[in-house]
């Protein structure tokens, strides 16, 4: 088994192993709600479109992803 990874919350900086938790990579439920109000206020936000120029490997399937053919369990 592989030893915990030390992460720095990304709102607060503390350090911990927050991905084993409930809100990783957050450390709290308020950590990761003061996150998603900078989304949300767009003080955070994505500047540019994701296009295949900037990402070669976009445009080929993901083995994890469901094909279109398949159907959902939900």
């Amino acid at each position: 088994m592989a030893p915990p990874r030390k992460v720095k919350c990304p709102t607060c900086k503390k350090d911990g192993d927050w991905f084993s938790g409930r809100y990783g990579p957050f450390c709290s439920y308020r950590c990761k709600l003061v996150d998603l109000g900078k989304w949300l206020n767009e003080e955070n936000k994505i500047s540019e479109p994701l296009t295949s120029d900037r990402i070669p490997d976009l445009d080929k399937p993901a083995e994890h992803l469901d094909s279109a053919d398949e159907q959902s369990d939900n």
